[in-house]
């Protein structure tokens, strides 16, 4: 029987990884649920000991103390009660021991349901309190399942969540592989302990320094602050605790093998170590690091820097889609704008130049005089009656007539003129005109044609 008990205790605890007093506690209280059904009330107070050397189990039950008992799982007689406690009085409630000489199959069915249940809920127990304590850390795990929003893995004693949130994009899962992820959350639920796993957190980078650098783990070394892009870039800004420590050749290592072993574990994310300084502008050139920047120009109010770099030098300081600016900016946690060395140039020179000059207007006694004929009192000119145009432009014309006008002369005046056709005779000739002057009308017509054939030139002289 001893062996027996030990050797099943044993044998549980290894399986559910517990320890042996978690297991027996586990089995006392089993024990209460399956006694208290068989053998005594359900209000009774019943307690079960087990002694793990012997392998024996005892029950303790409560009974009051009278003179005649008329329940025997309830009362004990005060001569009974003696035996157990020498000053027991009636009235009084004592622990006595009540243990039954063979349970029936039922007490043994929900014994056994009640122990699973148990050792069940002492190993989510565990489990919450293993990994709450280790929230925030880094722990290995093994790829189990994959599925299309979400990724389970095998943390050991349980399993874990990766989200498709916390993923990273260029990274490509299968099933047996084995990975490092940051333990994100743990949580109670109705089915046990949920715990949340991430692969993209920024703190997945710090963790992983800390194993790598012996002098960030033991604090020689400060990590400032972490920008990461999860897969392409992240930058860390470092600062050394004592003197003659530098920071960024401490997270390199010897021929860059400590940087190397972090960028293998991310596959190939791009790592900067830069120099963290209180000086914000000579912190924000360390950051945009590869990139050399001429100056920079803090505005405190906006939270903004603007940097001036090389113009063969913008691409770089900008980055691949913007992926330097835009983590150097996560890093120091200022608006970062970049500028080449002629646009910065271009736009000082178009500041520095005067505005064009105004003209001066008269002020004061400069203004010119304006005649006493010219002003009108708003009373007089509302009397006044309205003017015609003409003599609203009547001034206009003296003045034009005062002016001498210049003697234009026409092409019509200087050539001569070309001799006129005589007038078509209307068809139309009342009867008897031509008997009337006849005579007269001929010789008419023909001085008019001689004078007409006179030449030009004679005219003239």
């Amino acid at each position: 029987m001893k062996s027996d008990f030990l050797i099943a205790i044993t044998q549980l605890s290894a399986e559910k990884n517990l320890p042996q007093q978690v297991v027996i506690d586990a089995i006392e209280a089993a024990l209460v649920s399956a006694y208290k059904k068989a053998d005594f009330a359900d209000s009774q107070n019943v307690s079960v000991k087990i002694d793990p050397t012997a392998g024996r189990v005892k029950v303790w039950a409560e009974k009051s103390v009278v003179e005649l008992p008329s329940d025997a799982r309830r009362e004990i007689s005060l001569d009974e009660a003696h035996r157990v406690k020498p000053d027991a009085q009636i009235g009084d409630a004592i622990m006595v021991e009540a243990t039954p000489h063979n349970a029936g199959h039922i007490a043994a069915q929900t014994a056994k349901q009640v122990i699973l249940q148990r050792l069940h809920e002492a190993e989510h127990n565990a489990i919450f309190e293993e990994y709450n304590n280790k929230e925030g850390d880094i722990v290995p795990a093994l790829e189990e399942s994959l599925a299309p929003r979400q990724t389970f893995i095998d943390l050991g004693r349980t399993e874990a969540l990766l989200p498709s949130a916390e993923q990273v994009r260029s990274e490509r899962y299968r099933v047996g592989q084995r990975l490092k992820v940051y333990l994100l959350e743990v949580a109670r639920t109705g089915r046990g302990p949920q715990v949340v796993v991430s692969r993209s957190h920024p703190n997945l980078l710090r963790r992983l320094f800390e194993l790598e650098v012996p002098e960030i783990f033991n604090g020689t070394v400060e990590i400032k602050s972490i920008a990461r892009e999860a897969g392409y870039r992240s930058k860390i800004a470092v600062a050394a605790r004592q003197d003659g420590v530098d920071p960024v050749g401490c997270c390199v290592g010897l021929r860059g093998i400590r940087i190397q072993n972090i960028v293998s574990e991310l596959n190939g994310e791009k790592i900067d170590v830069v120099m963290w300084h209180p000086d914000t502008a000579i912190f924000i050139t360390n950051a945009l690091s590869p990139a050399r920047v001429l100056s920079v120009e803090l505005d405190e109010g906006e939270g903004v820097a603007t940097v001036v770099v090389p113009d063969k030098q913008l691409s770089l300081a900008i980055g691949k889609e913007g992926q330097n600016a835009r983590v150097a900016a996560k890093l120091t946690g200022w608006r970062i704008d970049i500028k080449s060395a002629s646009a910065a140039e271009a736009e000082r020179v178009s500041a520095t130049e005067p505005l064009p000059e105004m003209e001066e207007v008269p002020v004061g006694d400069k203004e010119p005089a304006i005649p006493e004929s010219a002003l009108v009192s708003t009373e007089a000119a509302e009397a006044a009656e309205p003017l015609s145009l003409d003599a609203a432009f009547a001034p206009l014309h003296e003045l034009g007539a005062a002016v001498e006008k210049p003697q234009i002369r026409f092409a019509e005046d200087i050539m001569v003129s070309t001799p006129a056709k005589p007038e078509a005779k209307s068809r139309k000739k009342k009867k008897g005109a031509h008997i009337k002057g006849s005579a007269e009308d001929g010789i008419k017509l023909r001085k008019r044609r001689r004078e007409l054939e006179i030449p030009v030139g004679d005219e003239e002289d």
